[in-house]
């Protein structure tokens, strides 16, 4: 069993990754819709799109950490992780949704990705830093019993498949210009982001 003092130490641990990686959600975010639009990159729009409700998501698991250090009841913190999780769940599941009927419109019109290289460097430093923070957190969620926080870390995994999804299609795009490139790779991105969105879904849909 953990004492007070112990579990306060690990709630102030997890609230400061969760600050350090909703801030890095939110450069994400901005560069990757940045380097889309400029780009006309609908794999890099929904990255950044993406990293914005991490950003949700994130500052919702903070305010729940601050619940428990507070001393909250589990009640009343399961029944916000569970709204929280439908609404970001309905919203990725809306954006698998966009990114199949443009990327398909694309594909249709030989619509045409321009080269993006600030996309692609936000892509490699997330290939190399969310592995971190999903063991962290993972970490983290084990030792203080908290499934949402173990959860938040498979997120980060998530997002490091999407960036290396995105990677691959700029690379393709800037050195071999296949102008398909992005639009697949964006098809292939919407496996993570249906599959997060489903999951964060039914955790929404649960019962107390």
């Amino acid at each position: 069993m953990q004492n007070n003092a112990d579990s306060n130490m690990l709630v102030r641990r997890s609230i400061h990754t969760e600050y350090f990686s909703t801030g890095w959600m939110a450069f994400e975010f901005l560069v990757g819709l940045y380097s889309g639009i400029t780009a006309h990159s609908i794999l890099l729009i929904a990255f950044g799109l993406d990293s914005f409700l991490e950003i949700i998501s994130g500052s919702t698991l903070i305010w729940r950490l601050r619940k428990e250090a507070n001393g909250a009841s589990q009640s009343e913190i399961n029944r916000a992780e569970r709204r929280s999780s439908l609404i970001v769940g309905s919203v990725l599941l809306l954006l698998s949704v966009y990114v199949i009927g443009v990327s398909l419109f694309n594909l249709v019109t030989h619509q045409a990705a321009d080269q993006s290289f600030s996309g692609i460097a936000i892509a490699i430093a997330s290939v190399i830093l969310m592995p971190f923070l999903t063991l962290r957190k993972r970490a983290l969620g084990k030792a203080l019993h908290s499934d949402a926080l173990a959860e938040d870390g498979m997120c980060n995994i998530t997002c490091a498949y999407m960036a290396a999804t995105v990677l691959v299609g700029g690379v393709l795009t800037a050195l071999f210009g296949w102008w398909w490139a992005d639009s697949v790779a964006a098809l292939v991105l919407v496996y993570f982001i249906a599959s997060e969105g489903w999951e964060s879904f039914q955790a929404g849909r649960g019962k107390d």
